[in-house]
């Protein structure tokens, strides 16, 4: 079970075997340690001493992000123990044909999967423009087996994507105000939910690393650096349009997500205009996103919400807008379609078997050993079909 605590001045305290969330005197929740796989919260929410060492007892994976999602830190369980492979890893970053070997597996991936979900917009949107990008990744993919260098590879990687974003934009049904990608602040809806989603992809995909006893930092395809988690960053690559631009395109497209569910942090004004209530759709009719599948396993604990100080917002260095971000209610929203969209099966041929997509992160970082222990000639990233 993972489970998102975002309600600001909550705190979790031990008592016997179990976890409990509070805030005041009341209690809202029982957290039962033996089921728990990992907890996130969001901004100004407490912890006690005998709390974490339950949780650390546990081997329970703690992340922390900001109010809006922007990751922090994490509190995990000891360090894998296998010296041997975390010196092979760095060895390899010495072998540059193993680099670029690797890279293009990786960069592979994600023009394929970026490929094919352009062409689901081209066809379900009969947007041709959304083909016509698509050809011209394919074509990326052909050239990028002859890359003789892995800054090539990066170069492709990047002329793919901004041929993928350039196109994305057709794929919604109406006009959310996306141009192109924008980070840091987003500005825009579309944005917003984007950069939330690859933050919650990346915490899954560390803890899959983790699990597969890496060392999260040394990668081939992301450059090294102090801080950087690289291999995270490797992973995810052939994810992102698998699960968080689909997922976006399914949230806005069936209006899970609207413009009210949104707020725009300026200076002198807050809030959006107000687009009325509406009842959520079933997610697994939509034709793009394609995320049908059981009832994920993911809890969201709320207790009444307190208003937080927000820091003062910053408008965007390359556009001059200021941050949009989501309301508390649409962030659950998010929150929930993101663990529907992880239990979703499908049959992955390299494990032989249906994986959900939670399970095919744990599987990839498992794979990803394999290359490097040489137990296995080819990194295979997961694709769309």
């Amino acid at each position: 079970m993972v489970v998102y605590i975002r309600t600001q001045g909550a705190r979790i305290i031990k008592e016997g075997r179990h976890l409990l969330v509070k805030k005041g005197d009341a209690t809202y929740h029982t957290l039962f340690t033996y089921k728990l796989r990992q907890i996130v919260i969001y901004g100004n929410v407490d912890i006690t001493h005998f709390a974490f060492v339950q949780l650390m007892r546990n081997n329970i994976d703690v992340v922390f992000l900001s109010y809006d999602g922007r990751y922090l830190g994490r509190i995990a369980a000891a360090e894998a123990k296998n010296v041997f492979l975390h010196k092979r890893q760095y060895l390899l970053l010495d072998d540059p044909a193993f680099g670029l070997r690797m890279s293009r597996c990786i960069v592979a991936g994600k023009l394929s999967n970026m490929a094919t979900l352009l062409m689901r917009i081209k066809r379900s949107k009969n947007k041709g423009k959304a083909g016509d990008n698509a050809r011209q990744i394919q074509n990326l993919m052909e050239l990028l087996q002859s890359a003789e260098s892995i800054e090539s590879v990066r170069g492709y990687e990047g002329r793919g994507t901004a041929l993928f974003f350039e196109a994305f934009p057709l794929g919604f049904v109406d006009n959310m105000g996306f141009t192109r990608r924008v980070r840091r602040p987003p500005t825009d809806p579309v944005n917003s939910v984007l950069s939330l989603l690859y933050t919650f992809l990346m915490n899954r995909v560390y803890a899959a690393v983790r699990i597969a006893g890496l060392d999260p930092y040394p990668g081939f395809l992301h450059s090294i650096d102090y801080g950087r988690y690289s291999l995270v960053l490797d992973l995810m690559e052939e994810f992102r349009s698998v699960i968080a631009e689909t997922l976006t395109l399914s949230l806005f497209n069936l209006k899970i997500l609207q413009k009210a569910d949104f707020v725009i942090e300026s200076p002198d004004s807050r809030g959006a205009v107000p687009m009325g209530d509406h009842e959520l759709p079933d997610v697994s009719k939509d034709p793009i996103g394609l995320i049908s599948g059981n009832e994920g396993e993911a809890s969201v604990f709320d207790v009444p919400e307190q208003r937080m100080e927000d820091q003062t917002p910053i408008s965007s260095p390359s556009t001059g807008k200021y941050p949009v971000k989501l309301r508390p209610d649409a962030f659950r929203k998010v929150i929930d379609a993101f663990e529907k969209k992880l239990t979703t099966a499908f049959f992955y041929p390299p494990a032989g078997r249906r994986l959900t997509y939670s399970d095919a992160i744990i599987y990839q970082a498992g794979h990803f050993r394999k290359v490097i222990e040489g137990e296995a000639d080819t990194y295979l990233p997961v694709t769309l079909k």
